[in-house]
């Protein structure tokens, strides 16, 4: 299987762009939980980001783990 199933988006995190490729499921929950919250999907994916600082975590896999523990 390969990366063609990934969908791209690009974010401005800590004054640099970057670019994240997810499966649609995974930016589905994500666009869910932040207009939940009353946020942006670049403010929550900056909240993740954030979190994740310290850590060797890559930002799509944390991205990846925030979005199943929403899930549930």
């Amino acid at each position: 299987m390969g990366d063609s199933h990934l969908r791209k988006r690009s974010f401005q995190l800590a004054g640099h762009r970057t670019s994240v490729a997810l499966e649609p499921e995974f930016w589905a929950v994500l666009e869910a939980t932040a207009s939940r919250r009353g946020r942006s999907l670049a403010g929550l994916v900056t909240e993740i980001d954030t979190a994740r600082a310290g850590t060797d975590r890559p930002l799509a896999s944390a991205l990846r783990v925030f979005a199943l523990a929403e899930k549930d």
